[in-house]
């Protein structure tokens, strides 16, 4: 049996209640090991060796705990004769590794090529093999033929959580079968006061991470979230909701209004389409986007370790000219393009080891340095946002950061104290339906309770 099988029949037996299962599970292998024993000693060497096949048989394509103990009637004998020790059906859960393929977790986990291969090409009418993702989770069932083996019979998995889609073996080959789930929508509304970090503060108050870093994102063109959050501070986000008709969140959507009071200051957001077709954005009540033409900080989750200014060189051991912001993050960590433009340079430069520098309208540019990895190349253009590298230590550095600088007209300045051009203002007729549709998000705000807890939605 695989290491594989071994781990995953591991991982899907520890989801359960130890209390209600191994009493069953004890009982369980009490009685078929007894059984054993007995038909052993009862009979001859060679029913004794087919019994002993036949459990190795069972073990090779064993069922999970979880469903031997939930279907015991799929799986336990009615006699109990060496080739009833056989169950039925068999269950296995495999989940995708990196660099798995689907015809190799089939043929691991006890399929045949020529019916792994069968099933991946009816699955290709529902759904493209090369789309499955690290960690995501597969159900295969294996029937008992006439020869005392398995052959796989039904694939199963969920792209999404509103889709399913499976094949099943039939007289013809295998057949693809898709699900499309539909979930009741609305807005919830969620609030909080900080009490040490926004983080906990929303955890607590029910958002999930996905909520909270798009809330983040938001927010991070006006706001610091290393220096500017005070104890007291307050945040609200309302956004959209997919639950299940027993009321559980099972998937959240856009955030269509957020809100934080820093020290008594209200910066209030709202999602906005305009209807002359210009771009979707976050605006003020005033009708002006939040987005700027570059991100302070183009790194989630990192610290400021350095400022803009003179220092004393870590490594070189007298005072210099520090030309850019350092922040401090592990070694990998994704870097964001600061803002449209095109990569001027992308590769060593001395000092700064692994750099690009991107060119930005306005004579504007950005630099990033010491990284580990660079993912694009000179003369790319790039969106803000898109990952450009990663966190490295190299050139002249005592540790995993990313040294950030701002160019303007050829001359690095302080990325901490520069006005960045602002993005749209909505004026006229469009103002006006702007000012229509955020009095009517107002309104279902004060008319949406606060919401409990979304759970693991995201």
């Amino acid at each position: 049996m695989s290491k594989r099988s071994d781990s995953n029949r591991l991982a899907a037996s520890s989801a359960l209640r130890p209390a209600k299962i191994l009493p069953l599970a004890f009982a369980a292998a009490g009685l078929l090991g007894g059984v054993l024993m007995l038909q052993m000693k009862q009979q001859t060497t060679e029913p004794a060796q087919k019994a002993e096949k036949a459990v190795a048989e069972a073990f090779r394509v064993a069922p999970t705990l979880e469903a031997f103990v939930t279907q015991p009637d799929l799986w336990w004998p009615q006699a109990f004769d060496a080739s009833d020790l056989l169950p039925a059906r068999v269950l296995k859960k495999v989940a995708v590794a990196p660099g798995d393929t689907l015809m190799q977790l089939l043929t691991e986990a006890g399929a045949e090529p020529s019916e792994s291969q069968a099933a991946i090409s009816a699955l290709g009418e529902k759904f493209n093999p090369r789309r499955l993702k690290v960690g995501q989770e597969i159900t295969l069932t294996f029937e008992r033929n006439d020869a005392d083996s398995y052959r796989l019979f039904e694939l199963a998995l969920s792209p999404s959580i509103e889709r399913e889609v499976s094949v099943v073996r039939s007289d013809d080959g295998f057949t693809a079968n898709e699900i499309i789930r539909e979930f009741n929508v609305d807005h919830a509304r969620v609030s909080g006061e900080i009490d040490d970090s926004l983080y906990n503060a929303g955890l607590n108050a029910g958002l999930s991470n996905g909520l909270l870093g798009e809330f983040i994102r938001i927010f991070s063109y006006d706001v610091d979230f290393q220096r500017e959050i005070q104890r007291g501070d307050r945040f609200e986000v309302f956004f959209e909701r997919h639950y299940d008709d027993n009321g559980n969140t099972v998937k959240t959507g856009r955030i269509a209004a957020a809100s934080i009071t820093l020290s008594g200051r209200e910066l209030r957001y709202y999602y906005y389409q305009p209807s002359d077709g210009g771009d979707a954005d976050y605006f003020t009540p005033a009708g002006q986007s939040v987005r700027k033409a570059l991100l302070r900080t183009p790194i989630d989750g990192a610290r400021l370790t350095s400022k803009f200014g003179l220092r004393r060189h870590p490594i070189l051991g007298y005072s210099l000219m520090h030309k850019g912001s350092d922040f401090g993050a592990p070694t990998g960590t994704p870097i964001q393009a600061a803002g449209d433009g095109v990569v001027e340079v992308a590769g060593w430069n001395g000092g700064y080891g692994q750099y690009v520098r991107i060119k930005h309208a306005n004579g504007y540019a950005t630099a990033y340095a010491h990284m580990s990895r660079i993912a694009v190349k000179p003369g790319q253009r790039v969106r803000q946002g898109q990952v450009i590298g990663n966190v490295g230590t190299t050139g002249r550095s005592t540790g995993p950061h990313l040294h950030y600088e701002v160019i303007v007209n050829g001359k690095q300045v302080n990325p901490a104290g520069i006005r960045f051009p602002s993005g749209r203002k909505l004026e006229g007729k469009e103002l006006a339906r702007f000012r229509e549709h955020i009095e009517k998000i107002d309104a279902e705000i004060r008319g949406t309770p606060q919401l409990a807890m979304l759970g693991n939605a995201e």
